[in-house]
């Protein structure tokens, strides 16, 4: 079913006012571009071959430990290292990212072998790769 978008209209994820031409259709919802674009740019964290890659490229490089990072990922980690690991949703709020935003941050140090995911009694917090 379509229907017809009349100006303004609101992004269904942050609720900014987009004019009809600026606004992207999905599923009968209306997203901005950023919006649109986050949603769908999902790193996955468990991906053997991306790790593999991403070991390789960083041992060709010279690069260890936060070489070769951005500086939010510098940040995120050390982060995470010296409260001895954290939640998701207090990485994003200590940032001001989205969740999504950290779970893409956080594929990128899984890749790193950096951060890993542990469980604990009351969740799952990303810890550093050598904790056990």
């Amino acid at each position: 079913m379509t229907y017809e978008i009349t100006n303004p209209v609101k992004c269904h994820i942050c609720g900014c006012e987009l004019n009809k031409e600026d606004c992207i259709e999905e599923e009968g919802k209306v997203f901005c571009e950023d919006c649109f674009i986050e949603a769908h740019h999902k790193i996955q964290a468990c991906d053997p071959w991306a790790a593999y890659s991403k070991k390789l490229f960083r041992k060709e490089a010279g690069l260890e430990g936060t070489e070769g990072l951005t500086e939010l990922q510098k940040a995120i980690y050390e982060f995470i290292v010296s409260s001895g690991g954290v939640k998701k949703e207090e990485i994003a709020k200590k940032f001001q990212i989205s969740i999504l935003e950290v779970e893409n941050q956080f594929a990128l140090l899984r890749h790193c072998e950096l951060v890993k995911g542990q469980k604990r009694a009351d969740g799952v917090y990303l810890v550093p790769f050598e904790s056990k």
